[in-house]
């Protein structure tokens, strides 16, 4: 009997013991961490910059969108085009031609046997990538948004269906001064207003010459309602967007109407070549006064008054002025 009262006593202590030695839960620095029982720490999950979370696809960075637009005659303008492009110019290419809504298109493939650029055609949801050309499929209406090519069916309306005023707007809207609007052979006027909003969200702007146009419907159109910068034929559009891709300011040399190739070689010399702040200025100051700049000394420039009116956002959009005090010699 003493025995066993022992053996309790014994397993009293040893259990009053434990009781003493146990940890007390949120009391600091009593608490030990077993590596084997301790729950791995979740990984933070970072956004990588160059992917598209949904699709995976490389996103747009800061890169000029080309949105050309054409019609009839416009596929072998746009062809002509491509064959005096690099395949580095940095940009993007976005065709929009008028197809038949009733048969497939054959263009990614007669275009892709004819330049050393990758041509796509566009699926609903693509992210718009530098140094790709992209085509829009028939019956269909495109939009861009936040660098993401976007399909939906054509809709029915009245009229003319404007498949290319529809993409420029947004193209203007979406990409602001990295957007330019290439206007080809066509008929009718499809293009005139979008190129308008593009040059209004100080894009560049550009139309076929009529003399190469197989159509000149669409390009005339274009320059009638004062929405072009630059009138060239093909080989000479593809020579500008070269000079465009390889200087930081490329609206700096461009005048405030459309002109001829002639005049467009006074301007070659033009951009400002060590990229300063005052080119930048005068290139805002053009897009907002209809003022061409480009041809001004610095001296004659410097008899006006420029006026800073509004800054929005980070400095990205510049409401400014210019009067002159002094007549140009």
């Amino acid at each position: 009997m003493k025995e066993r009262k022992d053996r309790s006593s014994s397993s009293a202590a040893l259990a009053r013991g434990s009781q003493t030695n146990s940890p007390v839960r949120g009391a600091p620095g009593t608490a030990k961490i077993s590596s084997r029982t301790s729950p791995a720490k979740p990984k933070l999950k970072t956004n990588n910059p160059s992917k598209s979370p949904e699709k995976g696809l490389p996103i747009s960075k800061s890169f000029m969108i080309v949105g050309i637009g054409a019609s009839a005659g416009g596929l072998e303008a746009f062809i002509q085009l491509l064959r005096n492009l690099p395949a580095d110019t940095g940009m993007a290419f976005v065709l929009v031609q008028h197809l038949d809504p009733k048969h497939e298109s054959v263009l990614t493939g007669l275009l892709s046997r004819r330049t050393n650029i990758p041509v796509k055609e566009v699926k609903d949801g693509i992210a718009v990538e530098p140094d790709h050309v992209y085509v829009m499929p028939p019956n269909t209406d495109m939009t861009i948004s936040e660098g993401i090519l976007s399909l939906k069916p054509r809709t029915e309306v009245r009229g003319h269906h404007m498949p290319v005023d529809h993409f420029f707007h947004s193209l203007a809207e979406d990409q602001k001064e990295n957007a330019i609007g290439v206007i080809l052979s066509g008929t009718a006027s499809d293009g005139a207003l979008g190129l308008r909003a593009i040059k209004a969200e100080g894009g560049i702007t550009f139309a076929q010459d009529e003399k190469s146009a197989k159509y000149g419907g669409m390009p005339h159109s274009a320059v009638a309602a004062g929405a072009v910068d630059l009138v060239l034929p093909p080989e000479g559009i593809a020579k500008e967007l070269v000079r465009i891709s390889r200087h930081p300011y490329p609206r700096a040399y461009l005048p405030g109407r459309a002109v001829t190739p002639a005049k467009t070689i006074e301007a070659e010399d033009s951009f400002p070549k060590n990229g300063d702040d005052f080119g930048k200025i005068l290139t805002l100051l053009e897009s907002s006064s209809g003022v061409n700049f480009s041809m001004r000394e610095r001296t004659e420039i410097s008899g006006g008054v420029f006026a800073v009116e509004s800054v929005k956002g980070k400095g990205t959009t510049i409401t400014a002025s210019w009067k002159a005090t002094t007549a140009p010699q």
